[in-house]
């Protein structure tokens, strides 16, 4: 019996033992199979440092390849405190070099980290202060490449590209829009130390960083480098309180160029007030639009039929009286008889008060509501306003009258020249945007592409056609002359909108607005330029922003590599103005017809002979008058 219970509990203890064993061992195969990576990553953390790599910021490119947004290599101190053995000498030597206090430098040298950046007085650090660094040879002190941002063209399409503060983060404009695109992921050193953070005699590993994806934009910078131009010279010679200009496709909602003044350098940004940092006022500004409002209005009257635009007529006897209250034309008199496409022609306040009130309040303003006045175009930019539209409520026949001609509404210019493109495409309101593609750094493939998008349809296509050739006619035989250009079909519509402070507009204050399209018949640009407040000129929009548009629509023609058309509307012309004469073909005539044929050109002939081999201008170019023709001759 004895024997018996001794064997048993032998048999027990042997069940136990071998229990116990078999957990141990599927511990260990737990631990060496699954658990394995987490506890040597938890161990190595305990003896391995990492001193931080900063990966590259995307670039950002124009829509031809053109770097707009680049990065320079630089040098920031990097510590680690446990490695520094004369830590007073350091702190002395790197104060001297720095040029900060003792104390200062004191609260990074000894502080209780493994590793410590010196922010911020030890990033971005010339190479002249770098080397001083490298040459004392201090244990624990290490200098990292890192990358800063720089943009080459300094102030150009500042407000667009936006900035990065000191750690590389996007703080306004594409570079905080499209933040998440441009960072790269950190790479790092990896060395290995003790406890006391000595280091190991074991190599370090070095871990790459990752670029961030490069940004290609619709920005063209040949039109843009053409607005900056043109803003500038406004500065120099206006003074006004801001001007800004927008330019865009039509028929895609691309934004070519875009700018405003004042502006920036973002390389140096800690040199500007935060408002003027903040504020692009191409989609952030919001002001009386004035007479380019006009073009709304006569496309949703010819929509709605309420004016047959080339044959009723409408007389002006200089103003109309709306509930008591006086609305006068701008010339004194009035233009007397006149037809609705000469109403456009002319601005004439009176003609657009008939216009709104043969819509309606209801109509007129169903308008405003499917162009987007007051509700943001979802531009790939922050910052942009809403404007403000009276709400239908608060519209009697005077409201209605003010906003048919561009009074009483507040827009933002994001707003007009994207509404002016969806009267000019065919009647289909676009989103805009600035960003085309999101390219991968190394490769330059496509990952990311941007696609025009319709919001809403809102004019017929009819209409958009007799609205482009209605804005042609503006230019060549209304208020838009100046912006005339032979050989191209160029349309517009100028702007005079009086400013308001307090609800009372004030006395010779203006903002003086264009809106330019080439060409005309099948546009491929359209520019939205103003000016506010011009100081030392006429207060008259045809003498202040329609010459200025003119050399940019030049520039536009070049850029974009825009033909000469036929069958545009001939100018007006006025006795100042140059006037130009197609050149005739004289090829196979004698040098006295040919020089009767020429008789508004100089001659030049080249060899000798009786009759023309070669001309120059080609037959059918267009040349001033006076201009040269040069004549080969032969027998």
């Amino acid at each position: 019996m004895f024997i018996k219970n001794i064997n048993k509990r032998i048999k027990i203890m042997l069940l136990l033992f071998g229990f116990v064993l078999l957990m141990v061992i599927l511990k260990v195969f737990y631990v060496q199979v699954f658990d394995y990576k987490k506890l040597s990553n938890l161990a190595s953390d305990l003896w391995s440092r990492n001193l931080p790599i900063e990966a590259s910021r995307g670039r950002i490119l124009d829509r031809n390849g053109i770097v707009l947004a680049d990065n320079v290599t630089t040098t920031s101190l990097v510590l680690v405190p446990n490695q520094i053995k004369n830590k007073k000498e350091v702190c002395e030597k790197l104060a001297e070099i720095l040029n900060v206090s003792y104390d200062e430098m004191k609260k990074h040298v000894f502080k209780s980290t493994s590793i410590e950046r010196v922010h911020p007085i030890g990033r971005r650090l010339s190479y002249e202060i770098a080397d001083k660094i490298e040459e004392l040879k201090f244990d624990g002190v290490y200098l990292l490449k890192e990358a800063k941002r720089y943009y080459p063209y300094k102030t150009l399409l500042a407000h667009v590209l936006g900035y990065v503060g000191i750690d590389n983060q996007g703080l306004s404009g594409l570079e905080l829009q499209y933040d998440k695109y441009l960072t790269g992921e950190a790479g790092a050193i990896k060395y290995f130390s003790d406890a006391k953070g000595n280091k190991l005699t074991l190599s370090d590993i070095y871990v790459k960083p990752q670029d961030g994806m490069d940004l290609q934009l619709t920005i063209d910078i040949n039109i843009q480098k053409s607005i900056e131009r043109e803003l500038d010279n406004v500065v120099n010679m206006m003074n006004p309180d801001m001007a800004l200009a927008v330019v865009m496709n039509p028929k895609t909602g691309e934004v070519l160029a875009m700018s405003s003044r004042p502006t920036f350098d973002p390389n140096n940004y800690k040199n500007y007030s935060t408002e003027v940092l903040s504020r692009n006022l191409p989609i952030w500004a919001s002001y009386e639009p004035g007479s380019t409002q006009k073009i709304i209005t006569t496309a949703a009257s010819i929509e709605e039929k309420v004016i047959d635009i080339y044959n009723e007529h409408f007389f002006d006897y200089g103003g109309v009286t709306v509930d008591g209250a006086r609305i006068r034309c701008w010339k004194a008199g009035g233009h007397g008889d006149q037809t609705f496409l000469q109403v456009l022609q002319n601005s004439c306040n009176p003609g657009f008060v008939l216009m709104g009130e043969r819509l309606g309040k209801e109509k007129l303003f169903s308008y405003l509501d499917m162009f987007g006045f007051g509700n943001k175009t979802g531009i790939d930019l922050n910052g942009e306003g809403k404007g403000i539209i009276f709400p239908l409520s608060r519209v009697g026949n005077v409201e209605l009258a003010t906003t048919a001609f561009g009074q009483g509404i507040s827009v933002t210019p994001i707003q007009q020249i994207t509404a002016i493109s969806a009267i000019l495409n065919g009647g289909n309101l676009l989103r805009p945007y600035v960003l085309a593609n999101v390219l991968e750094p190394e490769t330059g493939n496509v990952m990311y592409q941007n696609k025009t998008k319709v919001v809403r349809k809102t004019i017929s296509e009819e209409t958009s056609k007799t609205m482009r050739y209605a804005l042609e006619t503006v230019v060549a035989l209304g208020g838009g002359k100046a912006a005339y250009i032979d050989g191209y079909r160029i349309g517009g519509k100028t702007g005079t909108a009086q400013k308001v402070k307090d609800g009372r507009y004030l006395v010779n204050n203006y903002i003086m607005s264009f809106v330019g399209i080439v060409p005309s018949n099948d546009p491929e640009a359209v520019l939205y330029i103003a000016i506010d407040n011009p100081k030392n000129t006429a207060l008259l929009s045809s003498y202040t922003t329609t010459p200025i548009a003119r050399r940019i629509l030049l520039d536009i023609i070049d850029a974009l590599n825009i033909k000469k058309q036929e069958g545009g509307v001939e100018k007006d012309w006025q006795w100042d103005d140059k006037v130009y004469y197609e050149v005739p073909n004289v090829v196979g005539k004698d040098k006295k017809e040919a020089k009767s044929l020429l008789e508004h050109f100089k001659i030049e002939y080249s060899k000798t002979g009786e009759k023309v081999i070669s001309q120059s201008p080609k037959a059918g170019e267009r040349l001033e008058d006076g201009g040269t023709v040069t004549l080969l001759l032969g027998d």
